[in-house]
C-alpha cells in the first residue's frame, strides 16, 4: 500500500493519493495534503468547502455532487477551481480526507 509522508507523519493512501482511512482526518492532515494539490494556504473559503465535504460525507457516506457543493457553500465552480486547482472532486475531497469520489478520473 502506498504511503504519503509530510512533516514526519505517514499516511496510507490509495494509488491516487487519497487517504485510506477517513476516520484519522484532522486539520493537520489537510495541511499536510495541501501541497499535493497546489494549494499554498488554507483560507476561510478552503475550510468552508472542506468542512462541508466532511460533514456531508459523514452524514451520507459519499461526496456530494458538485452542483450541491456549489449551492450549499455559495461558491461558483470557477471559485472552487481557484481554491483547489485540481478541482472539487480531486483536490477538495483529498484535503477533506474523503475517499476518491466515484466518477472521479
Amino acid at each position: 500500500m502506498p504511503t504519503f509522508e509530510s512533516h514526519g507523519r505517514a499516511y496510507d493512501v490509495d494509488e491516487d493519493g487519497f487517504l485510506q482511512d477517513p476516520s484519522i482526518w484532522n486539520e493537520e492532515v489537510a495541511k499536510d495534503f495541501m501541497v499535493t494539490e497546489g494549494v499554498n494556504e488554507l483560507t476561510e473559503g478552503h475550510w468552508k468547502v472542506i468542512n462541508y465535504l466532511r460533514n456531508y460525507y459523514l452524514q451520507f457516506g459519499i461526496a456530494p455532487m458538485i452542483r450541491k457543493l456549489c449551492k450549499e457553500t455559495g461558491f461558483k465552480l470557477n471559485e472552487i477551481y481557484q481554491m483547489f486547482p485540481s478541482g472539487p472532486a480531486k483536490g477538495a475531497c483529498k484535503l477533506a480526507g474523503l475517499p476518491k469520489p466515484t466518477g472521479c478520473v
